[in-house]
């Protein structure tokens, strides 16, 4: 990295999610269309601090782990690494420690899990270490009434007034929490009690009820509904180009069209769905075809693009949105659109789900388009949450 951090980010998503209820490890199950990591560190990147970021994940994940963790980074891709995880958190987090940089001398550990919790929190958290040198972990208030109980009987009710409840992230002096980690003996369910028993001072600042953990059913559901708060209406475009293939068949808007030449592309080349499907995903926040669903993957070699939207619009679905409708319009010399026009806005409409408006044009002998060289389709989709 061009500039030495002193800040980094250790994001634990190596944890397996059973109590998820979902086949993948919980970092990886999507929430609204995009993984619990992704939007964990969408909010840890946009801390007011540069930080190194060290992903943990699972050895079975570490692919998908970078791909996610450069696609949220953007243009600080350089500034983030992806380790294997342990058998045990504090495994994890010590393989995390170990990946940070020599200029580091703040670290924070926080659970991909807390997938919501707001870049102000990471930045109050930073704050107090670096003004107290303490251990520091954000806390809420117990509010409920608690009660101790021995052998399912209630033996008395416990002062909740020095009681909190403890989140990420967690934030240390770097030398002193790889110190703690050294000596570090029994397994501890955070890394506050670790840095305790090793005779660290910690502190708390205000925590943030956004930074709740995600690790029941309930806990997803809820955190749909946060995210769906203020959504309302989205809209979004999407352009596609091919060039024509006079050896391949002509696949275009979902329909096949004889005696025209093809569409060159690593699936069909339908230029039109592809349009579609880039409309959808932008209105959505949801990236692009080629990040979705890119050239290198060979599942889709030559395949039929009505997969596309399939697989489209179970993300824009699972996002918590509606398609409400879509409007396309080609320009290209052939195919003829208008003898067909209904019978292709009936076929994308059927694929969307939506109402699908058709345009065509030429380009009046300019460019690739009007120089018969290929085709260009622009989409733009109106969805709702």
């Amino acid at each position: 990295m061009s500039d030495q951090p002193r800040l980094a980010v250790i994001v634990v998503a190596a944890g397996s999610g059973t109590r998820l209820g979902h086949s993948e490890p919980k970092a990886f199950v999507e929430l609204r269309g995009v993984t619990i990591l992704e939007r964990c560190l969408d909010n840890v990147f946009d801390s007011s601090t540069p930080v190194q970021v060290v992903v943990v994940a699972p050895v079975a994940k570490l692919a998908s782990a970078r791909s996610i963790a450069t696609r949220s980074a953007g243009p600080a891709a350089a500034s983030v690494s992806v380790v294997a995880g342990g058998d045990t958190r504090q495994a994890s987090v010590s393989a995390g420690l170990a990946a940070l940089a020599d200029s580091v001398e703040t670290v924070l550990v926080h659970d991909a899990a807390r997938a919501l919790t707001p870049a102000s929190l990471l930045d109050r958290v930073v704050r107090q270490v670096e003004s107290t040198g303490s251990g520091v972990i954000p806390a809420l208030p117990v509010t409920d009434t608690v009660k101790r109980i021995r052998e399912g009987v209630v033996a008395e009710t416990v002062d909740r007034s020095d009681l909190v409840h403890v989140q990420t992230p967690q934030g240390f002096p770097r030398a002193a929490l790889d110190g703690a980690y050294a000596v570090a003996t029994a397994e501890h369910t955070d890394d506050a009690a670790l840095f305790s028993a090793a005779g660290g001072e910690v502190v708390t600042v205000e925590g943030d009820a956004r930074a709740f953990k995600i690790t029941t059913p309930w806990d997803l559901r809820r955190a749909e509904n946060v995210l769906g708060v203020s959504r309302g209406i989205r809209t979004g475009i999407g352009l596609d180009v091919h060039a024509y293939d006079e050896e391949s068949p002509m696949w275009f808007g979902g329909l096949y069209w004889p005696d025209e030449p093809g569409l060159a592309g690593h699936s069909d080349g339908d230029a039109a769905l592809h349009a579609v499907c880039d409309a959808l995903l932008s209105a959505a926040g949801l990236g692009d075809l080629g990040t979705r669903f890119g050239s290198a993957d060979e599942r889709f070699r030559d395949a039929r693009s009505d997969v596309f939207v399939r697989e489209t619009l179970a993300l824009v679905t699972g996002a918590g949105f509606t398609v409400i409708n879509v409007a396309l319009q080609i320009t290209a010399n052939r195919p003829r659109i208008g003898a067909r026009r209904g019978e292709l806005e009936r076929r994308l409409g059927e694929l969307v789900g939506a109402p699908v408006s058709v345009s065509a044009t030429t380009a009046d002998g300019l460019g690739m388009t009007g120089r018969g060289e290929g085709v260009a389709c622009i989409a733009t989709a109106l969805l709702s949450s």
